[in-house]
């Protein structure tokens, strides 16, 4: 009873390490990795302390509550590129390809991805499409239409290695990238292909052309040994039949008519042999005259038909090559039409506002200056009459001094009239000096009534207004007014 209770708990506690351990035992498949947090584990290659540890293609032992084990799956996962880009020349393109890559077998690969993709792996294509397309946006961006299509390669391996920096960072690989396709939306590469096709397309009706001209010269030829063929059975048949015809005749007129058919003999001998040498001259003239004149006939006619079918392929080639160039000459001249036509209205936009501005300014100069010219005009008037009025007041209070003023502001004009008086002396004697000339200039001044006539008249030409054309008449001139001389006579001495 006892043994069987030891042997039952036994049983039970090895059937709990089992359990146990089938529990704590995790296996990684060989297209997974193990994800292992929960405690700081060192792993090769990676470095202390990163938090976690990764198993691939064997088994751990997990503590259950302790750790936590998730699964990263290294199958291969795959991307459609379907990236618009623009070449170096302008011209828009859809580029499609396809993009197979996984994550890398090394622990550094690993750990990179499980870091960015543990929860989000269905992210992976997406994240991908967007860097791919980026850098193949910026790499078709540096190359023309000609290069992609020539060197297709090219352009995979620049991508490829574009992205490389990137999808180590992320923890991937790129298994395999390839190019599907090229769409052109514009035709660019369509048209760029017309001239080779159009090449090939002329090519290929000159050798049918040739090779047709070659089939029906053989046929001609052997439709003519046919016919002479023919020819030559008809006569030996005719011939033939002739003979079996005389020998039946012979057999039937052998009795009565044995005799005639002995004298007939040597005739139809003779006219065998004339017809055997027309049958040879026959013979000759075909052989002569008559083939080689039909092989001349054949030969010019097929040279003929050929030369007539290359001048249609060289006209209709001239004519296709003149209507594009007429369209490409067409365009060009519209073109150049448009962009003259925009820079002569731009040149007659600006040279009227040009004008315009020119004329508004002028006229506003020419207005400041008429104003101006008015205003100055006017002071000018006012002053002037302003001093009349002064001058008038002044000769109504005090007309003496008024008077002195003006004769000391002519004195100059009076004594040059004054000397005026010795300009006809030739010879004076002056007895006592300086006086002597002082009376005798200031007789010359005062005699007869001179001095005081002066003094009158330049009184009278300041209180009233001088006549035009008298002596005293004053004249404005440049805005200042001037006095005529007054001729004062003077007695000879």
């Amino acid at each position: 009873m006892a043994i069987g209770v030891v042997a039952g708990i036994v049983l039970a506690a090895i059937l709990a390490l089992i359990g146990l351990f089938k529990l704590m035992w995790r296996v990684a498949e060989p297209n997974e990795a193990l994800v292992i947090s929960g405690s700081t584990h060192r792993t090769e290659g990676i470095g202390e302390g990163m938090g976690f540890r990764i198993v691939t293609g064997r088994g751990t032992l997990v503590v259950p509550g302790v750790q936590a084990v998730r699964k990263l799956s290294l199958d291969l996962n795959e991307t459609q590129l379907n990236v618009d880009c623009v070449t170096h020349q302008g011209i828009p393109l859809r580029v499609k390809g396809v993009v197979i890559f996984k994550i890398g077998d090394d622990l550094v690969s690993i750990a990179n991805a499980a870091r960015r993709f543990l929860d989000q792996q269905k992210m992976m294509p997406e994240r991908v499409h967007i860097v791919f397309a980026g850098h193949l946006r910026s790499i078709v961006g540096g190359l023309t239409v000609e290069d992609m299509i020539r060197d297709r390669e090219k352009l995979t391996g620049q991508t490829r290695a574009a992205c490389g920096t990137e999808m180590e960072k992320l923890g991937l690989i790129v298994d395999s990238l390839q190019i599907h396709e090229i769409e052109d939306p514009t035709g660019y590469i369509k048209n760029l292909a017309m001239p080779h096709a159009a090449a090939v397309q002329r090519d290929a009706r000159i050798a049918q052309a040739e090779a047709n001209r070659l089939a029906t010269e053989a046929e001609q030829t052997a439709f003519a040994r046919m016919a002479e063929a023919t020819r030559d059975s008809e006569i030996l048949q005719a011939g033939y039949q002739a003979e079996r015809d005389k020998a039946a005749a012979t057999a039937r007129q052998a009795g009565p008519l044995s005799e005639a058919a002995a004298r007939q003999e040597v005739v139809v001998q003779e006219t065998r042999v004339a017809e055997l040498e027309a049958h040879r001259r026959e013979q000759q003239l075909q052989a002569d005259v008559r083939k080689p004149a039909d092989a001349a006939a054949y030969e010019t006619r097929t040279r003929a038909e050929a030369e007539r079918d290359a001048r249609i392929s060289a006209a209709q080639a001239k004519a296709k090559e003149t209507e594009l160039a007429a369209a490409a000459e067409a365009t060009r001249v519209t073109t150049a039409a448009t962009a003259d036509a925009a820079a002569t209205e731009a040149r007659g936009l600006a040279a009227a506002k040009a004008t315009r501005a020119t004329g508004e300014a002028e006229a506003a100069a020419t207005q400041a200056k008429g104003l101006a010219v008015a205003a100055s005009a006017k002071a000018k008037g006012l002053a002037e009459a302003d001093a009349i009025k002064a001058r008038a007041a002044a000769l109504a209070e005090n007309q003496e001094a008024v008077v002195a003023q003006q004769l000391a502001e002519n004195w100059p004009a009076i004594v040059e009239a004054g000397a005026g008086a010795f300009g006809n002396v030739e010879h004076m004697v002056l007895l006592n000096g300086a006086e002597g000339m002082s009376e005798m200039f200031a007789k010359a001044l005062t005699m007869g009534g001179t001095g005081l006539g002066l003094a009158r008249q330049l009184l009278a030409s300041m209180s009233q207004p001088a006549a035009p054309g008298s002596a005293a008449d004053t004249t404005p001139v440049n805005g200042k007014t001037a006095s005529a001389s007054h001729q004062i006579p003077i007695a000879d001495a």
